[in-house]
């Protein structure tokens, strides 16, 4: 057996990589993270450079493989540990580079330990070593599903930390009033609400999938995604070619609503759908309208799930604007190994702490969901 890494997906046949891959899950497959490296998303100038781990049998056949990168900084990973590099840099210790083990800018959970269970957690074994010998501070595995968790749990001295998302379920409702009658009053008014504001306003939605789309509307896509971005002063991590090449490698797995006012697009919300999950991901827009994020972003999202009979709506990482909404607080899992004894010590007792106070948040958080009680 051997751990090797691979600096470029591209060099691994889609077929390959894909039947490492579980169903239901775009973010992973060969096609997304592909389009990613080959669209100049990622690279070194980007702080993500791709270091994926893969697992050999003696006749070289892959057994299982991390999707993973060699990171410069913590940005777009949704695991916010800037507190411990921060520590790291009073110290006098290095925190960068580091490995990380995700699908980038996509706070999605899922499988990450790719392919057969024993061979992982023998990958998991090895890792240690690999950080050592390449002089990297530390691993780090985001948003992980229950088999991960079991391995990595068994797998000293892996360390646990817990988030919070809000999704979403579409418990077999006929149409949108269907759901909003399991609301309360004053809730099922504020949406409806809410929905008549933006008709108000002479709005219009239309649906494509990814092979209906052209280049002059990716156009309008990027620069609608990139405007929420530019208003902060900041750079979009994705790049123009990204949208192009997403929609030539897995044009089924998109869709995308756009919003037009007078027959002009003015917003789009960029979503993807496999198995029984819509996952909301990119918005934007040109100007600002009232209530326009909330319809194109969320109620858009739940017709759409409730028409095409999707039981779970992913609308991605924070945001408790959500609850008032019917999102519901889901609980996320990473992982976290951390080479220098005493900083590994630090965060252990703080994870101890942090978890306590994550899962009463999601206790308290369900409080404010809009649900008829029984």
């Amino acid at each position: 057996m051997s751990l090797t890494s691979l600096a470029h997906l591209g060099e691994l046949s889609a077929g390959q990589w894909d039947a490492l891959v579980p169903a239901g899950q775009p973010f992973l497959r060969h096609a997304f993270l592909s389009a990613l490296e080959d669209s100049g998303t990622l690279g070194p100038h980007s702080g993500w450079q791709s270091e994926h781990l893969l697992w050999r049998d003696t006749q070289g056949t892959l057994l299982a493989a991390i999707p993973g990168y060699r990171k410069s900084h913590s940005y777009g990973e949704y695991v916010f540990d800037h507190a411990w590099a921060d520590a790291c840099y009073r110290a006098g210790i290095d925190y960068y580079p580091k490995w990380l083990g995700a699908a980038p800018f996509s706070p999605v959970g899922g499988r990450r330990l790719l392919g057969d269970p024993q061979a992982a957690g023998q990958l998991l074994q090895a890792l240690p070593d690999y950080l050592e010998q390449h002089d990297l501070s530390g691993a780090h595995i985001n948003f992980t599903d229950d088999r991960d968790n079991q391995l990595l749990a068994e797998t000293s001295p892996w360390l646990h930390r817990l988030g919070c998302q809000y999704h979403w379920h579409n418990r077999g409702y006929r149409d949108f009033q269907d759901f909003l009658d399991t609301l309360t009053s004053r809730k099922r008014k504020q949406m409806r609400k809410e929905r008549e504001q933006v008709a108000a306003q002479g709005f219009d939605f239309v649906w494509y999938h990814g092979g209906q789309i052209s280049e002059a509307q990716w156009d309008f896509i990027y620069a609608c995604y990139a405007n929420t971005y530019q208003v902060r002063g900041r750079m979009p991590y994705l790049t123009r070619p990204f949208f192009s090449l997403l929609a030539e490698r897995m044009p089924e797995d998109i869709r995308v609503v756009m919003a037009l006012q007078q027959g002009q697009p003015v917003a789009m919300a960029l979503s993807l759908v496999s198995g029984d999950t819509f996952y909301g991901r990119y918005w934007g827009c040109l100007a600002e309208f009232d209530r326009l994020h909330f319809e194109t972003c969320f109620y858009q999202g739940m017709d759409y799930a409730i028409a095409h009979g999707l039981t779970r709506f992913d609308a991605g990482a924070q945001g408790e604007h959500k609850l008032i909404r019917g999102f519901e607080p889901v609980l996320t899992d990473s992982w976290h190994y951390l080479r220098h004894p005493g900083l590994r010590s630090a965060v252990a007792n703080f994870l101890e702490q942090e978890r306590a106070g994550v899962r009463a948040w999601a206790s308290e958080a369900r409080d404010a969901l809009p649900y008829r009680q029984a």
